[in-house]
Order: structure tokens, then C-alpha cells, then sequence
């Protein structure tokens, strides 16, 4: 299965100029199995999405994107999250304690909203993701030497907020992902990989490849 992990929409992050069912239109024409929506600091999209999911009959998860005081941070599988920016550890413990998995979002992006070196003594990371739609190759590459480095599980997600940028990348998942739990679990254990869109189809990227 391929899943877009890191998508933004328009209700609840402002930032975005995307609305739930141009999301999920882009998503089917462009191959992919299933959606994130990781706001900005916000889940409010989590019944509708349910409903609209229910409704259409493509599978919709709904996380967040927390600013965290070291950097972002993209949670899965939780009830609720804290509404003042604490350190990552703390959150990724919280994320732990309900059950959730983390992704380290564009860890090395330049805007340095990522965790960069933090990376070195967080402890609980299950993932990080080494392709995003708004980070440039020299930081996707040195995302690759972490997860080399410390074994981490490793994603792709477009970060979009725009209607181009839907599903350019996502995560391949060699299993069947039907609820939350079934993607929480397969984040933790590392069954996940990097995916890009070309040609109208979508490939699984070799981490031991140069970046395209």
C-alpha cells in the first residue's frame, strides 16, 4: 500500500489551500491507497475526515504535525496532545504512552524546524522521513545518514498545502493498512519505506541509491 503520511488541509491548517475532497480526488488519480491529514498543531479534522472516509470509501487517518520546542514532529494513533509547545521528548513520550508512533518530519529541512541533532539523544523515534515535498536533497540525504545511523524506520510524505504537491511522495507499506492501529504498528516495527510518484506510478526508493 502506498499512503501519503504528511498532508495539510485548508479547515484547520491555514496554511493550506487544499480542502478534504480535492485531497482525496488528487489521491485516487494518482495511485495512492490511503491519506494522512497532519495539521498544523490540530486534529479538528478527525470526524469529518472519519465521515468523508465512510462516505467515499478511501481510507482517511488523522494525526498532527506538533511544533515541539526542538522541532516537528508528526504523531500517530493519539487521543489528544499537548496545546503548549514542550520539549520533543517529552511529547514523544506522551505519543508513546497513548499508544501512538512518531515520525521526525523533515528533520534536516533549512527553515529549522526539523530535529536535526537533536536526533542524536531523543530516545523513542520510531521513524523519520527522508522525502518531503518542501525539503531539498542535501537534506533528505543527511536524514538518510541518521537512519542508517540509528536504525530508524523511515517515510515519505508530500507536505502538501498545495494541489501539485498531493502524494509526490508517500510511504510504502508491504502490508495491509485498514485502521489506525494497523499503521501505528507497522511505523513502530519499521515496515514502511520511502515512495516517490513518477510516470503515473509509484516506486519504493532504495535508501542505498543516490536521491533522484
Amino acid at each position: 500500500m502506498f499512503i501519503d503520511l504528511h498532508i495539510h488541509e485548508k479547515t484547520c491548517s491555514k496554511d493550506s489551500f487544499l480542502s478534504l475532497a480535492e485531497v482525496v480526488e488528487i489521491a485516487k488519480q494518482r495511485g495512492l491507497d490511503a491519506i494522512c491529514i497532519t495539521d498544523h498543531d490540530s486534529m479538528g479534522l478527525r470526524d469529518f475526515a472519519a465521515e468523508y472516509a465512510e462516505k467515499t470509501g478511501f481510507p482517511i487517518f488523522v494525526g498532527v504535525e506538533y511544533y515541539s520546542l526542538q522541532g516537528d514532529i508528526l504523531a500517530f494513533g493519539i487521543e489528544d496532545f499537548p496545546r503548549e509547545r514542550i520539549p520533543a521528548q517529552e511529547f514523544i513520550d506522551e505519543v508513546h504512552r497513548q499508544g501512538g508512533a512518531v515520525v521526525s518530519a523533515h528533520p534536516f529541512r533549512h527553515n529549522r524546524r526539523g530535529l536535526e541533532g537533536n536526533l542524536d539523544t531523543l530516545r523513542g523515534v520510531d521513524a523519520i522521513e527522508i522525502l518531503n515535498g518542501s525539503t531539498m536533497p542535501d537534506a533528505a540525504m543527511m536524514a538518510v545518514q541518521y537512519a542508517r545511523k540509528y536504525g530508524f524506520g523511515t517515510t515519505g510524505g508530500s507536505d502538501c498545502h498545495y494541489p501539485d504537491k498531493v502524494g509526490v511522495y508517500a510511504t510504502y507499506f508491504p502490508g495491509k493498512i485498514e485502521t489506525m492501529e494497523d499503521l501505528v504498528r507497522a511505523i513502530r516495527n519499521h515496515e514502511c519505506r520511502p515512495a516517490f510518484h513518477q510516470d503515473f506510478s509509484y516506486f519504493v526508493w532504495d535508501l542505498d541509491k543516490l536521491l533522484l
